[in-house]
């Protein structure tokens, strides 16, 4: 079994939860990436909002959410991916940048939308009333 090892920046708005298109794709996906060597949590996640966003992430406000574990899409099976996710407050307003084709604030309805990980954090955001 391979562990694709990722973080997610969890924003819920008015119950919708932000995700992001990166080109290409067919999924939306929370946003945040993997960290590059010698990163904490807190700078990977903070650097690829950035770049993803065009947003800083407030890293003094990050609060882990919980890390969810599912079949990693487009990759054969038994590649998992591992997603560590916080949530923060931020400053500047969001714009789709580098991959990200586009973002928008789905809802528990969209889940047929989102990878199969996601799935499992809109299952757990649902559970804790947190998106409709």
């Amino acid at each position: 079994m391979k562990i694709i090892d990722k973080l997610a920046w969890i924003e819920i708005k008015n119950r919708s939860i932000l995700s992001t298109k990166s080109y290409g794709k067919q999924k939306y996906y929370i946003p945040g990436g993997k960290r590059e060597e010698g990163e904490t949590d807190e700078q990977a996640l903070c650097r690829e909002i950035s770049e993803e966003l065009n947003v800083e992430l407030e890293a003094e406000t990050m609060t882990f959410t919980g890390t969810f574990e599912a079949q990693a899409d487009s990759h054969p099976d038994g590649v998992y991916v591992k997603m560590t996710c916080y949530t923060a407050h931020y400053r500047g307003a969001l714009k789709a940048c580098a991959e990200i084709e586009n973002f928008a604030w789905l809802k528990y309805a969209d889940k047929d939308k989102i990878s199969a990980v996601d799935q499992l954090i809109f299952d757990f955001l649902k559970e804790q009333d947190l998106i409709d």
